[in-house]
């Protein structure tokens, strides 16, 4: 890699903070690379019209950066970890390992005058499905665009709430809005989607070696457990059903069971999977 490393990223501004992060993160750890962001139009960006539950969303914000690092035009690609599909990565690519997560929670977003919103947008099933327990008269519609994009819909009046997530409000440093008034979630109200608040390094297999003892090692067995259960589930990024690990608590939202919990601890990788199984007995789904 000689002494640059291009890291490939989405151009929406979060990716790009996102990707400040990350670079100023690794440039302290290898002070001897000089690092330079790669901005890309992904085929999500595009469609932003497309409606992602209906038309399907797996690899759409993740493709076009793992191109890059297959052709050799970028050594490193910094992806949302809940944005990575849970099966079907390219032959050749690995994930590294992730920054220290964020706040892994939800935010609900209101207009001041809407104390009840009966009017809710979010293009997430998961969410839509969680918070209906909280606003059953609402009726829902989907959103598309950028944090900014989507809360000056709801100033306008498009509709009276949204949900976002936290970590992404921090990261571009919005904590407040003109007209809005912001509710954090708490976990057992709503739990968050599988990788939410962590971001995913991704590169070559071969490189995995530079990369990985760099990163956090809790966040990476969490997000590994949360898309372990998911896979198995045959689910992905837009799946309704979640779970969220920590502290050897496992917090999960089924589209039929609801929310449940299960404590448990793994010592190794390779016994996170026969722990998905057991866990998914209970359930009574597998």
């Amino acid at each position: 890699m000689k002494n640059k490393i291009i890291v490939a990223t989405r151009k929406s501004p979060l990716a790009l903070a996102q990707t400040r992060l990350v670079i100023e993160y690794l440039q302290e750890r290898l002070p001897v690379y000089r690092f330079e962001a790669l901005p890309l139009l992904t085929t999500g960006d595009k469609k932003a019209n497309w409606s992602l539950e209906q038309e399907g969303g797996k690899g759409l914000f993740t493709r076009e950066l793992e191109f890059a690092l297959m052709d050799g035009e970028a050594q490193l690609a910094v992806h949302s970890a809940k944005d990575l599909p849970t099966t079907g990565m390219s032959e050749g690519l690995a994930i590294a390992g992730f920054l220290p997560r964020e706040d892994p929670c939800d935010v609900f977003v209101r207009r001041e005058a809407s104390v009840v919103p009966r009017f809710i947008a979010t293009g997430s099933p998961r969410r839509r499905v969680q918070a209906k327990k909280m606003y059953p008269q609402a009726v829902w519609s989907e959103i598309r665009g950028n944090v900014d994009t989507r809360l000056k819909k709801i100033v306008s009046g498009q509709a009276e709430a949204t949900i976002l997530a936290a970590a992404g409000l921090k990261r571009l440093g919005i904590q407040d809005w003109p007209g809005l008034i912001f509710e954090p979630l708490g976990l057992h109200q709503m739990v968050p989607a599988v990788g939410q608040g962590a971001i995913a390094l991704q590169c070559r297999n071969e490189d995995t070696a530079i990369f990985a003892p760099l990163l956090d090692a809790l966040t990476g067995d969490a997000v590994k457990i949360e898309r372990c259960f998911l896979s198995k589930l045959g689910g992905g990024c837009h799946s309704v059903s979640t779970a969220y690990y920590d502290k050897g608590e496992l917090l999960v939202f089924h589209e039929e069971l609801g929310f449940q919990k299960f404590s448990f601890t793994v010592e190794k990788e390779s016994e996170v999977s026969e722990a998905m199984n057991t866990i998914l007995e209970k359930l009574s789904v597998q």
